[in-house]
């Protein structure tokens, strides 16, 4: 922005140097004439080369007591714009306040802009929407995260964190979520698939339960009995696990029996309840879990700053971009939120302006005010400089045309005197 700005006044400046070499030229050239027209005594050339010249230097003279002393000479009267600029200000202030902010022209005006068809067109535009993402992505999201203390974050998610689970009542849910699946035949199929995998594990680990018995037994047996008690002891378990591992067995019947009692237990005892709780909350604040938790945050601002690096392809930005040009369609499509909106301005934006326009007038004035003198004077003389030349052409032309025409005027008098 700032750079077109300066691009923008870098040829303003360029044109108002070529407008005043144009007229210094013109003013040059009729100087020429006049030498010219007295070393060869050409009246009528001498009478239009001298009205040129005063025509030229006069309006020249005006033009730059506009916005500077002529030749750095303080004349009474000139650098007018510089000596009045707190004048301009407050006649400024006052106009804009008293003549364009009120109720019956903004209306007016308002009413045919119509503010919600022409920013709902702008954002739909994806040159526009583009062009708010990279704000966004660029200035807005960088600045944000940056801001953001990290352990301030970390703080809080843990705090939060652990508010919701004081909160939760874990054991509620375990026991609704195995009420409904003692209800189905799931609850079959799952108590029979561990029963397998615990014959599985039993068999594969049988040297563990012979390793046990060996070492709890007499050395003075010999290992002659701890052979026979580990056969017995596994056997034992694996006939037990077997049988439970039938449907209609009486072991699997005290299983369903002792599911179906701690799934009660668990939905109405308060001890077991807190119980279970308090072993989901005590675990929930191991260190390692809460590294994790913590280290949420860490990783969502990774995973941010890696889709930004991505530039055009990065989905943060099409996502914003798609959105931008939705709600503008959104706007579109919803002629009651069109409504809405230009309502909106024409009710309370207008209502604000009007009701502060005394203070839009002095902050205009305030404003002018402030400016440094010699940038105003620079400011305007970029904007109309470029203009403001063409008095000085003209002052040359047409100063020359009137000398011409006095002179010939002079010549058919003296045919009469």
């Amino acid at each position: 922005m700032e750079s077109t700005i300066g691009q923008e006044n870098s040829k303003k400046e360029q044109d108002l140097i070529k407008m005043k070499r144009s007229a210094l030229v013109l003013l040059g050239f009729a100087v020429v004439l006049f030498v010219f027209a007295n070393v060869y005594d050409m009246g009528w050339l001498k009478a239009l080369s001298e009205a040129a010249m005063v025509g030229g230097i006069a309006d020249w003279f005006a033009v730059v007591a506009l916005f500077r002393h002529p030749l750095g000479i303080p004349i009474p009267h000139t650098a007018l714009i510089p000596s009045n600029k707190d004048k301009i200000g407050e006649n400024l202030g006052g106009f804009v306040s008293e003549e364009f902010l009120t109720r019956e022209k903004l209306e007016v005006k308002i009413e045919q802009f119509n503010v919600a068809q022409k920013v709902s067109d702008w954002l739909i535009d994806e040159k526009n929407a583009t062009l708010v993402t990279d704000l966004i992505v660029v200035n807005v999201i960088p600045r944000v995260l940056k801001t953001i203390d990290d352990e301030q974050v970390k703080h809080f998610i843990q705090t939060q964190f652990k508010l919701k689970l004081d909160k939760v009542n874990f054991a509620e849910w375990i026991a609704l979520g195995l009420k409904s699946l003692a209800k189905s035949e799931k609850q079959e199929v799952l108590v029979t698939n561990v029963l397998k995998t615990l014959i599985d594990e039993l068999e594969n680990n049988k040297h563990l339960i012979e390793d046990k018995v060996k070492s709890s037994t007499p050395f003075l047996s010999f290992g002659l009995v701890d052979k026979k008690i580990a056969e017995g002891v596994f056997n034992g378990l694996y006939d037990f696990l077997v049988q439970a591992s039938h449907q209609d067995s009486e072991i699997r019947k005290k299983v369903n029996d002792y599911v179906m009692r701690f799934i009660t237990e668990l939905g109405e005892s308060s001890e077991m309840q807190q119980k279970v709780n308090d072993l989901v909350i005590g675990f929930s604040q191991k260190e390692e879990v809460q590294d994790y938790i913590t280290g949420i945050w860490v990783e969502i601002k990774t995973a941010i700053d890696n889709d930004l690096a991505l530039k055009e392809d990065s989905s943060i930005k099409k996502s914003i971009t798609n959105m931008i040009k939705s709600f503008g369609r959104g706007i579109q499509e919803d002629t009651v939120l069109m409504t809405k909106i230009n309502d909106f301005v024409k009710n309370d934006v207008l209502s604000v302006l009007i009701n502060n326009k005394k203070m839009i007038g002095d902050l205009i004035s305030s404003t002018v005010k402030s400016w440094d003198t010699d940038e105003v004077a620079k400011k305007l003389e970029l904007e109309i400089g470029g203009d403001l030349q063409f008095i000085r052409i003209n002052g040359t032309l047409v100063g020359g045309l009137v000398g011409l025409l006095i002179y010939a005027f002079e010549c058919i008098l003296q045919q009469f005197v």
